[in-house]
C-alpha cells in the first residue's frame, strides 16, 4: 500500500490482540490517508471496546480522527473500573460464558444470557435494544458496530473471569437477590409455596426459602451452599463499597 506511514504503540495489557511483531513497541504502519484511527486500530486486530486513550503525538484524540503521515499513535486500556453511559449497568454473556453469568446472577448482577447460541447479529442488536454491556471471549462478536457497549473476558477460567469483570465495571453488588438460572428477582417463599419443589428430605430439614418471581424457581441453603457462600464472601471483600 502506497499511502501515509505513521507509528503504532499498543499498550502491553493489547498485545494478545496484535501480531507478535507489534508487541515490541512502536512499529510502523502504511495507512491509505482517508481511514479513521479507529478503524486503523481494529485493523490490527483491537476491539475498540478495550481502547481507552488514543494519543496522537502525545495528545488525545477521538476515534474519528485521520492519522496523518509521521504522527505516532498510542493505544491505551479502558481505565479501570470503566464508566459505562446509563444505568443501570446491566450484562449480555453469549453462549460460551454461562458460568460467568450465574455467578454474576448469584451476585445479583442483572447478567441476561442464552444457553444456545442466537447468533452475533442477534445478540448485537439484543445489546444495543437492552442497554446491556455485551461480555465474550469472541473478538469478531466485539467489532460489531450495532454494539451499545462491551468487554472482552481475557481469561477461561472462571474465577479470574468474575475477578476481572468486577475489577473492570464495579456493578452494584446485591447477593442472593437473582435467580441463578433465569435472572430474574427472588423473594422470600414458604415451604408450602415450594412444597412441590421439594424431595423428602429438604422438606424436613429446611424452612427457609426462596422462590423466583419469574420462573418459579425454589431456593434454600442446599449442599451447594458453603460453595457459593465462598464466592460472594470474596466478591464482597474484594468489590462491595
Amino acid at each position: 500500500m502506497n499511502g501515509p506511514e505513521i507509528h503504532v504503540e499498543v499498550a502491553p495489557e493489547l498485545a494478545l490482540f496484535v501480531s507478535h511483531a507489534r508487541r515490541r513497541g512502536a512499529t510502523a504502519l502504511t495507512v491509505d490517508g482517508k481511514a479513521t484511527l479507529g478503524h486503523v486500530v481494529e485493523s490490527l486486530g483491537v476491539p475498540l471496546t478495550e481502547v481507552g486513550a488514543l494519543l496522537v503525538d502525545g495528545r488525545e484524540v477521538t476515534a474519528g480522527h485521520i492519522p496523518a503521515a509521521g504522527e505516532s499513535v498510542t493505544v491505551r486500556p479502558v481505565e479501570r473500573p470503566q464508566r459505562v453511559p446509563g444505568a443501570p449497568l446491566r450484562f449480555l454473556l453469549d453462549v460460551h460464558l454461562g458460568t460467568l453469568a450465574r455467578r454474576l446472577r448469584l451476585l445479583g448482577v442483572d447478567s441476561a444470557y442464552e444457553s444456545t447460541d442466537i447468533g452475533d447479529p442477534a445478540l448485537a442488536a439484543r445489546s444495543a435494544e437492552q442497554r446491556r454491556v455485551l461480555l465474550s471471549r469472541d473478538r469478531g462478536l466485539l467489532h460489531r458496530r450495532e454494539l451499545w457497549a462491551g468487554g472482552y473476558v481475557y481469561s477461561t477460567d472462571p474465577d479470574a473471569q468474575l475477578h476481572d469483570v468486577l475489577d473492570r465495571f464495579r456493578p452494584e453488588l446485591a447477593p442472593w437477590t437473582r435467580c441463578t438460572a433465569c435472572n430474574g428477582l427472588l423473594r422470600a417463599a414458604t415451604k408450602e409455596e415450594v412444597a412441590d419443589q421439594l424431595a423428602g428430605g429438604t422438606r424436613r430439614s429446611f424452612d427457609v426459602f426462596a422462590r423466583c418471581g419469574a420462573c418459579g424457581r425454589a431456593y434454600w441453603k442446599g449442599a451447594h451452599h458453603e460453595q457459593l457462600e465462598t464466592i460472594v464472601a470474596r466478591a464482597l471483600d474484594r468489590f462491595a463499597g
